[in-house]
């Protein structure tokens, strides 16, 4: 489907066809590992991605890896079981000796890859302040091939000037990977800002519904995208037609739900901020927000459904109203038509030593929200409730 058309439609239908054998509306699943083949050698399907084993290619994987490119107003998507899987592949594409600029407010699960998993390979990174374009050069090296970031942070919600990295990193041959998984395509296209290549994970708003794990890379870079493809079909770590068939349903639901996050997460971060017991709400829609003039000029729509604030008082205070909550469920994950809470420090960023997570401003008194679809009456009163006790 042409890139011209607008968010919603492309949502609803792109890559997208009645299915020509019966007349299908949404696309089968191919629940299938195997294809026969006409021929040896000769399998139906694309030339360059023939359907001969599902881990290479599958049908209906391939409708959602369309639909995913199309939002992103790219040519190439590729899917992964988790978003972790999806950044293994990237980083697949180095050798020992290349440097990474990280982030230094990143999931702790993206902090575990780096520093866990592709360090004992000889890949080092430095970590920087993404809001601060000098603090990513200097963190470069002549061996740098990758900046990753996020934008907004999670969990401090920070913003980074897409074009202002993407320029530096083509004047310093690397490439600039976004991860797009706070915003999502419906208020931010980091490839029309200059990024290289963006990150989803998927199990997030475009799943949107906290039943399904997967992740996306997509870019258009054809030299890159052909290397994405061989570790998908390499590794393995791809997800399964029934997912891809989960995630085609959310995503034709995408803008609307985003929508409301938006609008809910604007109106509850406003109530935190005149809260007497809240020490401090960081929401990029917030004029108080360091960033919020950039994320004005660089999301459009909304700032996303994610809120975070310090509660007064630290961990005990704030571990009271985690129990507290009764609309709002304890637990780790976000982007869901549900509302979650949960404790950075001790949940999603446990992984990141206790002396790091301080440095980067991740303190014992620090919540997460990620705003669901409710009313937002009701989840200002839970808030409220939790927050008296």
């Amino acid at each position: 489907m042409p890139h011209r058309h607008g968010f919603g439609t492309r949502a609803v239908h792109a890559g997208q066809h009645p299915d020509p054998t019966t007349g299908a509306v949404m696309p089968p699943i191919y629940m299938t590992s195997t294809f026969a083949q006409e021929s040896p050698g000769v399998s139906k399907g694309p030339p360059d991605m023939p359907y001969d084993y599902s881990r290479a290619a599958n049908p209906t994987r391939t409708v959602l890896e369309a639909n995913l490119a199309s939002l992103e107003h790219s040519t190439h998507a590729i899917a992964f079981s988790s978003g972790c899987a999806a950044l293994a592949a990237l980083l697949h594409t180095l050798q020992s000796g290349d440097h990474v600029v990280l982030g230094d407010d990143v999931y702790g699960g993206t902090f575990r890859v780096f520093e866990r998993v592709f360090k004992q390979f000889g890949i080092g990174y430095t970590q920087a302040d993404v809001t601060d374009v000098s603090a990513v050069e200097r963190a470069m090296t002549p061996a740098t091939k990758l900046v990753w970031l996020e934008t907004p942070t999670n969990p401090l919600l920070k913003i980074a000037d897409i074009a202002a990295i993407a320029k530096l990193t083509r004047s310093r041959g690397a490439r600039l990977a976004v991860d797009n998984t706070f915003a999502t395509p419906y208020l931010q296209a980091p490839l029309a800002l200059g990024a290289d290549v963006v990150c989803h994970s998927a199990t997030k708003y475009l799943g949107g519904h906290s039943d399904i794990i997967g992740g996306a890379l997509i870019t258009s870079d054809d030299a890159l995208a052909k290397d994405l493809h061989f570790y998908q079909k390499a590794v393995g770590a791809v997800p399964s037609p029934f997912d891809c068939f989960l995630l085609l349903r959310s995503t034709k639901t995408l803008h609307l739900r985003m929508a409301r996050h938006c609008e809910s997460a604007m109106h509850i971060a406003r109530h935190l901020e005149k809260h007497t017991s809240v020490e401090h709400v960081i929401y990029p829609g917030l004029a108080s927000h360091p960033q919020h003039d950039l994320a004005k000029r660089q999301m459009c729509g909304g700032y996303g459904g994610m809120i975070s604030l310090v509660v007064k008082g630290g961990l005990g205070p704030a571990k009271r109203v985690l129990e507290r909550v009764e609309i709002f469920t304890l637990a780790e994950s976000l982007g869901g038509v549900e509302s979650l809470i949960e404790h950075p420090g001790i949940m999603t960023h446990a992984s990141i030593p206790a002396d790091l997570r301080a440095a980067r401003g991740i303190h014992d008194g620090l919540i997460r929200l990620s705003i669901g679809v409710e009313d937002p009456a009701d989840l200002i009163a839970d808030l409220d409730q939790a927050l008296a006790g």
